[in-house]
């Protein structure tokens, strides 16, 4: 198994020596970097204190055809046969009609990439379902989009983390090495995921990152969700029009152009 990930660092601060070719970094546990935010680093040094293979390849926040050509070159070097891209949320499974779309940027380009290859097996999961209530995602409606999928044949099932579980405990582990490390900026997704899975609920208060807003972590956050990723990328309504894109910001300026054409669906409450 290998590890990659669309990086919120400064990636043009690293060395050229990390570079495995444009858009492609492998980072390491002693990778030295300008950014002081580098999860890419801290990931692996936390995979090296497990022994576990602590290489971490990182592509820089660009538009979906260098970040299709970035997938491809690392996907043709390891020679996969199945890529698993992890969405820390539900927006990746909007097609764009919902009522408000989360941050959908990053996940849109990293969808849209994985799509564009010829690799046997893909896959969605998705891991934190309500964490993005807070930018405006109506969860009635992904519910909505996994039954679409289900009629599809593309629903693959669902399973829990449980802190009893090595996997489990090997997670909590994980984010808690990830908070003291970054202590000032700690994953709101990660720790939200790992109170569900120590079984607290309601408004769990892990950083002060969520003052002034009111969280509800429950059993369902720690559900994963997965569905077949071409299915998935052919049930978006824009995903096809990021296929030109370069940077970063073109990819949010498509977004907000399909959201002035259409209207969206209305929100949906939970009836029980």
């Amino acid at each position: 198994m290998h590890l990659a990930n669309l990086s919120f660092s400064h990636l043009d601060g690293l060395g050229l020596d990390v570079w495995l070719a444009e858009n492609v970094a492998e980072i390491g546990p002693d990778t030295p970097a300008r950014d002081w935010y580098f999860p890419e680093r801290t990931l692996a040094r936390w995979l090296a204190l497990q022994r576990l293979p602590s290489t971490v390849h990182a592509f820089p926040k660009v538009g979906v055809e260098p970040l299709t050509a970035a997938y491809r070159l690392l996907a043709e070097r390891l020679d996969l046969d199945t890529i698993l891209l992890v969405d820390g949320g539900t927006d990746i499974l909007l097609r764009g009609d919902e009522s408000g779309l989360g941050t959908p940027a990053e996940d849109m380009a990293s969808l849209a990439a994985a799509h564009a290859l010829d690799v046997p097996n893909k896959i969605v999961a998705s891991l934190g379902f309500g964490v993005d209530s807070y930018h405006g995602v109506n969860h009635a409606q992904v519910l909505e989009n996994l039954a679409a999928l289900e009629r599809e044949g593309a629903y693959l099932g669902a399973f829990s983390v449980s802190r009893l579980s090595r996997e489990g405990a090997l997670y909590l582990d994980a984010v808690a090495h990830a908070h003291a490390e970054t202590p000032d900026h700690p994953s709101i997704v990660n720790g939200s995921i790992a109170a569900a899975v120590r079984g607290e609920f309601g408004d769990v208060r892990f950083t002060d990152r969520t003052r002034g807003s009111e969280l509800f972590v429950n059993p369902l956050m720690a559900v994963c969700f997965a569905v077949d990723l071409d299915a998935l990328a052919k049930r978006s309504l824009y995903l096809h029009r990021l296929a030109g894109t370069v940077l970063m910001r073109q990819i949010h300026s498509v977004i907000e152009d399909f959201r002035d054409e259409i209207t969206p669906r209305p929100p949906r409450t939970f009836p029980h």
